[in-house]
């Protein structure tokens, strides 16, 4: 028998007011990534074609160093978001879905921390 009021029984639940904030960023990032892929196949081909010095040099241009980390920040973002989504929907204890989430954010930060280290480094071997 449960003896709380129907107003205990609410609180808590209902719009946590930052689904919107969510939907829009996933539409950000996507939005985003569209045109950087493009940019992206061209660097890969080029990476597969080129001589590495050229691919280096390539990657040390300005742009082009900062396409491919706007790329590296809106892909691991995105990915984040999406997954953070796939979690919250089928995930069932809340334990575990709080857990799934803030794990899903350490890795993707952590792996969008070293992809943009990595980036620099190379970048920074040409200066």
């Amino acid at each position: 028998m449960d003896f709380r009021t129907p107003i205990a029984k609410a609180r808590g639940l209902g719009s946590a007011k930052a689904g919107t904030h969510h939907w829009w960023m996933q539409r950000v990032t996507a939005a985003a990534l569209i045109p950087l892929s493009f940019w992206l196949i061209v660097f890969v081909d080029l990476c597969l074609t080129a001589p590495y010095r050229q691919t280096v040099d390539w990657l040390a241009a300005p742009f082009n160093t900062v396409c491919i980390a706007a790329w590296i920040v809106a892909a691991f973002y995105h990915a984040a978001l999406g997954l953070q989504v796939v979690i919250e929907d089928y995930v069932a204890p809340d334990g575990a879905k709080i857990v799934g989430v803030w794990t899903v954010k350490l890795v993707f930060g952590f792996l969008a921390l070293a992809a943009l280290l990595a980036v620099f480094r190379i970048v920074a071997t040409i200066g």
